[in-house]
């Protein structure tokens, strides 16, 4: 037994080290390289130039992507400029704003979803008004929100504007993006609940608020936290366009910096970054679910 424990627990760390080595392979041979040539100048001298060539010429190495973000890793709280800042310190400006946008999306979208589980005519009365409202881009809630948000302005002592237009935008976007998984999912939730449970509450004579926090939240739990994990996906995912589009910092607004200077590899540090920073706050968020599966 112990055996095929540890032979799990090597598997499970020697099989994603392989495949991260497989996926570094694949980035190094499509990665363009520097080549060193001699040519003769106009004056008859010898020099040197050197050419990117490779399948994709202006994409950096592994190793040329460590040396240019290396100060962005090894410095990661540093505050250099309001631009320049270390990448956990501009990961850190995102989630904040992502936490707001998420805690938003997930009061309104779950009283939404009861209702849609629990109430045929409201069902009726806006199942098509959120199917319409469900696809549309962040890119397209963000100006929305500029213009609902466009006086929002409140400044601290000193005068400067610390809650500003683009930062309701922002919530707004992040959180009318956000919350269509946890009404989706809630209200499927909802109406999964067993007909045997909502007898025994009648039989048992529980009051409406009982029946909802003893019998329909525990039953429904399961589906709840299905639609909180994919909500918060993509909360992360909203922050970055967000961000992008206003230009405030961020991880987001680090990208799209870094996409105007044309600096290729602290693009794919940013990248890098989103993706673990994502896979981690779904780890998280597995994490609180199997608690209050086990409380």
């Amino acid at each position: 037994m112990m055996h095929l424990i540890q032979r799990f627990k090597l598997e499970s760390i020697l099989l994603p080290f392989c495949a991260i080595l497989v996926c570094g392979l694949l980035w190094y041979s499509i990665a363009g390289k520097s080549i060193i040539t001699e040519k003769i100048d106009d004056f008859g001298d010898k020099i040197k130039v050197t050419k990117r060539a490779g399948l994709s010429a202006d994409l950096p190495t592994p190793v040329e992507t460590w040396t240019a973000s290396k100060l962005y890793i090894e410095q990661p709280f540093a505050k250099r400029g309001e631009l320049d800042q270390g990448i956990l310190r501009f990961t850190w400006m995102s989630l904040v704003l992502v936490v707001q946008g998420y805690f938003i999306a997930l009061v309104i979208g779950t009283p939404i979803g009861f209702f849609l589980g629990l109430s045929k005519k409201f069902t009726i009365a806006f199942d098509p008004i959120i199917q319409v409202l469900r696809p549309v881009s962040p890119l397209a809630w963000l100006p929305l929100g500029m213009i609902l948000f466009s006086g929002v302005k409140i400044v601290n002592g000193d005068g400067r504007t610390v809650f500003g237009a683009s930062d309701a935008a922002a919530l707004f976007t992040i959180a009318i993006c956000a919350m269509w998984p946890t009404v989706m999912n809630t209200a499927v939730g909802v109406r999964a609940v067993p007909q045997d449970y909502l007898n025994v509450a009648k039989v048992l004579k529980l009051s409406k608020s009982k029946t909802l926090w003893k019998v329909l939240v525990p039953a429904t739990l399961p589906y709840m936290f299905t639609g909180f994990r994919l909500s918060l996906g993509i909360a992360w995912l909203v922050i970055v366009a967000v961000e992008m589009l206003t230009g405030r910092p961020g991880i987001g607004g680090f990208l799209w910096q870094q996409y105007n200077a044309n600096s290729y590899a602290h693009i794919i540090l940013c990248i890098l970054t989103i993706g673990v920073v994502g896979y981690v706050l779904d780890r998280l968020m597995s994490v609180v679910e199997s608690r209050f599966k086990t409380a």
